[in-house]
């Protein structure tokens, strides 16, 4: 990763909300109606945490109909959260 690269991916990563939903994308792909419940917070705001994380790197998504579905796009990402000391799933 070159070095602005990895300050964005790091930026993306540092709000729980974000975080969050990296960890549950990592179980694969899902449509921003799966995920705003899951991390409690509005479906517009899930969509603004979303397109960060896009904007970083990290996820990219497909449309489908009306539906925007969303997927890690680089694995790398366990990695770091690994080597970060976070657990894949949410406690």
């Amino acid at each position: 990763m070159a070095e602005n690269n990895t300050l964005e991916v790091l930026k993306a990563l540092s709000d729980k909300t974000r975080l969050e939903i990296v960890r549950l994308l990592l179980d694969g792909e899902r449509c921003v109606c799966q995920i705003f419940p899951m991390v409690k917070r509005t479906q517009s705001t899930v969509s603004i945490q979303l397109a960060t994380l896009e904007k970083a790197g990290l996820i990219e998504s497909r449309r489908d109909g009306k539906k925007i579905f969303y997927k890690i796009k680089d694995y790398r990402i366990r990695k770091i959260l690994k080597a970060a000391g976070f657990n894949e799933k949410s406690d």
